[in-house]
């Protein structure tokens, strides 16, 4: 993107008023950012969803300097920006209602990053939490799952390192602007992040990390994936708040269940009682992301397994499927004696591919 259409653009997103659906809405009009700036008062005002307020504000924008010390520094920092119609832009982000229409970046977005999972969780944190936090982290970065989460003090920093350690995938979403590392303590973990992921914003450069940015910030922590795992939670923890967003989103929760003497624990196990998911191991969140391309160690070698099958063994296999068929009906359908199928059908639990139900009934595993 040159100099000049992004200009226009970090324009049209520092307008008052002109948020996520507004921007996309003006873009979905007019070509391009510079159309928008050029059109008649009278034409923007009778736009759906533009009305005279906020027409007026774009015809009265003067914050010029502004934008361009915005490049200027963006370039400085190396920090690059994704629009939303940019190739690069976050998959999964680009599907929530309100989506940033520009975010600045440092480090690198990837197409393997559509399969991500926010970790999250309080600032203060227990022994538990912490090795919780490694258990499923490791595994999920050993799959190639990216780790998202919010560089917070506690779970969140435990989430970054852990995916790091694992040589996985992890991005970092600011309440602030990417010049400003917040808290400071995280420098170092912020950089080594920049080496195997990114750091993400919607802030513009300067933004002190005050707190009426961290919910705008914990939408795009869910946003960015395809479910989040709250670790551990206080009753008005802000984990909670990014689970409240992944809802909203159409995401899966996830909560790991705690102590119940401990304060740590009281948000997650509401969450649980509300219908989260339990989690223990890392096979709770695959079995709920099924279909997605995630696969567990334990389903890999299945899934070997299965393509090993001597013929016999194969076509007996192929019979069965999520509905119970009973050894009468399988023994029909592969056309051989009963007792021969039911020795088939050992071989196939021996290795992991059947179980028998009550009743003589057999399903695939």
């Amino acid at each position: 993107m040159n100099h000049e259409s992004l200009k226009y653009l970090l324009a049209l997103a520092t307008v008052p008023d002109v948020g996520p659906l507004r921007f996309r809405s003006l873009l979905g009009h007019f070509r391009e950012a510079r159309e928008v700036f050029e059109a008649p008062q009278r034409e923007l005002a009778e736009l759906p969803q533009i009305g005279p307020k906020t027409a007026q504000q774009i015809k009265s924008f003067d914050r010029w300097d502004f934008v361009e010390k915005q490049l200027s520094w963006s370039d400085e920092i190396g920090a690059k920006f994704l629009s939303f119609d940019d190739g690069f832009y976050p998959a999964n982000l680009r599907n929530i209602p309100d989506a940033p229409p520009l975010l600045y970046m440092r480090g690198e977005v990837l197409p393997q990053d559509q399969k991500a999972i926010a970790v999250v969780g309080s600032r203060t944190f227990t022994n538990y939490g912490r090795k919780a936090t490694e258990k499923i982290v490791g595994h999920l970065a050993e799959l190639g799952v990216t780790i998202v989460s919010g560089l917070a003090r506690g779970i969140d920093s435990c989430a970054h390192r852990a995916a790091l350690q694992a040589g996985g995938r992890t991005i970092a979403v600011f309440g602030c602007g990417l010049d400003r590392i917040y808290p400071s303590e995280n420098r170092k973990l912020a950089q080594e992040i920049l080496s195997s992921g990114a750091w993400l914003s919607e802030l513009p450069l300067g933004t002190e990390p005050v707190a009426v940015n961290f919910p705008r910030r914990n939408r795009l922590i869910s946003g960015l994936s395809l479910g989040v795992v709250v670790v551990e939670a206080g009753e008005k923890s802000g984990a909670l708040l990014t689970a409240r967003e992944a809802l909203e989103q159409n995401r899966e929760v996830f909560a790991v269940p705690g102590d119940i003497t401990k304060a740590t624990s009281r948000g997650t196990n509401s969450l649980i009682k509300q219908g989260a998911k339990l989690v223990t191991g890392l096979e709770d969140i695959l079995e709920e992301l099924k279909g997605l391309g995630i696969k567990g160690k334990e389903r890999k070698a299945q899934e070997e397994r299965q393509l090993s099958l001597p013929p016999e063994e194969r076509k007996l296999y192929d019979s069965l499927g999520e509905t119970p068929l009973h050894i009468d009906e399988l023994a029909e359908t592969v056309e051989r004696k009963t007792s021969e199928v039911l020795a088939t059908l050992l071989g196939l639990e021996l290795k992991g591919l059947v179980r028998q139900l009550p009743g003589k009934r057999f399903i695939r595993e």
